[in-house]
């Protein structure tokens, strides 16, 4: 194997690497969003939990952000507590820093 051969397969693997803390820091914000949203809503213990596991789930159906912001922001206005998609927004980026030290630590 060349020097070359080397470092591309080490590149293919860093790659890999970030693209599944990537997804593992994603399912993370995306259940402290659903334990956050759940909270505003007045749901406690189990209920929160299964609203949480319902945000994850809604982020897999399509790419990007779009779909669990709908889900929130249709959500929290049913229950009578509307948050603009702007303050969504800022406490998903909030929530993701925390997810990314939470899985970083956990490895």
């Amino acid at each position: 194997m060349t020097t070359f051969d080397k470092r591309e397969e080490a590149f293919e693997q860093k790659f890999a690497h970030d693209e599944e803390l990537l997804f593992k820091a994603t399912a993370r914000r995306n259940k402290l969003l659903g334990l956050w949203a759940a909270e505003k809503m007045g749901l406690a213990d189990d209920k929160a939990a299964d609203y949480a596991k319902s945000v994850i789930e809604a982020d897999l159906s399509e790419g990007g952000d779009a779909d669990v912001i709908a889900k929130l922001e249709a959500d929290l206005a049913a229950a009578g507590v509307p948050q603009s998609e702007h303050q969504i927004r800022r406490t998903m980026d909030e929530f993701m820093a925390s997810a990314i030290a939470q899985v970083k630590a956990a490895r």
